[in-house]
């Protein structure tokens, strides 16, 4: 089967694999339909974060994606082959403390609840008899664009709402957005839906911003850094009830944590690239900060999923370009240069 490897800095490449195996009694066989390129798989790209040094030629690139299962083990009895899914990129066994409180993204039970390999035609899922979604039909019952929007749910517009979710917005309040990749984009068509009746979005991209005003954003501030903090100051009259923080790096999550009220909300979703903010200012504006892996099966099974099939959120809208496999590295290439807001890459029928 072919299968993106990541060899070094600025370069991915297809190759020749082995097909996966079962290996666990959870275990499911994924026949990819589509994957895309994620903001954080960047890190690494540009060089920036190479993280693992194992991780260089194994080939452990994408963790999104919407398939078909083709194989499942023995403790399976919630999918079986045929079956259409949504494939987390977090999956819990949906039974720890952790899980049951609707924090799968921090699975008590298992170490290994991270997807990987589906930037490839076939992959293994971990933990599939609780953390798949089956989505009804096939694929050909679906558009592109319907497409699209399923497979947001297996990341970007999940951890977009676990921004949301955990700063706590809820009808009425003021909402700033910090990022306008992908996750930032969901992040407005989260508070959105969440009832939020402003939405700053902090963003200087033209395409990103009108984008961003499709989904819900009422007011653009294109500022960065202690002008971006007095500009939403400026327009709030002393700070958004909740900030979330979707880009991972100090500036941002000094960005949130400047222009949040005293009380608010920050929920950072962005990986995490640099210090944290002094816990001096957290404490004197009494400021919750909340972050980590989104909830995506607890999300897709109890609101987004049925969003997205009834038409009241279209977050397939944040894939700008199109690619097949074997022009991974163009996929790639298309978000690094910001030619792509996220790559959208098609594997099979």
């Amino acid at each position: 089967m072919k299968k993106a490897i990541f060899e070094s800095a600025g370069h991915m490449v297809v190759k020749d694999a082995p097909m996966p195996t079962l290996q666990q009694p959870d275990d499911a066989i994924i026949r990819v339909v589509r994957t895309c390129v994620c903001g954080s798989d960047l890190w690494s790209y540009r060089g920036i974060d190479p993280g693992d040094p194992d991780y260089k030629g194994t080939g452990n690139a994408g963790h999104e994606g919407i398939g078909i299962v083709e194989k499942v083990g023995s403790a399976i009895t919630t999918v079986k082959p045929g079956d259409f899914v949504i494939t987390p990129f977090t999956h819990g066994d949906g039974q720890c403390v952790a899980c049951r409180a609707g924090y799968e993204g921090s699975c008590s039970a298992h170490t290994d609840n991270f997807s990987e390999n589906f930037q490839a035609e076939y992959t293994r899922f971990q933990h599939a008899q609780w953390a798949l979604i089956k989505i009804p039909g096939k694929p050909s019952d679906y558009s592109e664009g319907m497409l699209k929007s399923l497979l947001a749910l297996s990341d970007v517009m999940a951890t977009g709402y676990h921004a949301a979710r955990i700063a706590e917005v809820s009808a009425g309040d003021t909402v700033a957005v910090i990022g306008d990749g992908a996750v930032g984009l969901c992040g407005v068509i989260s508070a959105k839906l969440r009832g939020a009746k402003r939405i700053i979005l902090m963003s200087r991209h033209e395409d990103r911003q009108k984008l961003g005003i499709t989904f819900g954003a009422t007011d653009i501030v294109p500022e960065r850094g202690d002008e971006g903090v007095k500009k939403v100051m400026d327009l709030t009259h002393g700070g958004v009830d909740a900030a979330l923080e979707c880009v991972g790096t100090q500036q941002a999550m000094d960005e949130a944590v400047g222009m949040v009220r005293g009380g608010g909300h920050v929920g950072r979703v962005g990986l995490p690239h640099g210090k944290t903010p002094s816990a001096n200012t957290l404490f004197f504006k009494n400021v919750s900060t909340v972050a980590g892996p989104a909830s995506v099966t607890t999300y897709d099974k109890s609101v987004l999923l049925k969003a997205v099939l009834d038409g009241t959120i279209n977050p397939g809208l944040v894939f700008t370009q199109t690619f097949d496999l074997d022009h991974i590295d163009d996929a790639y290439q298309a978000m690094a240069q910001r030619k792509a807001i996220k790559s959208y890459i098609v594997v099979s029928d």
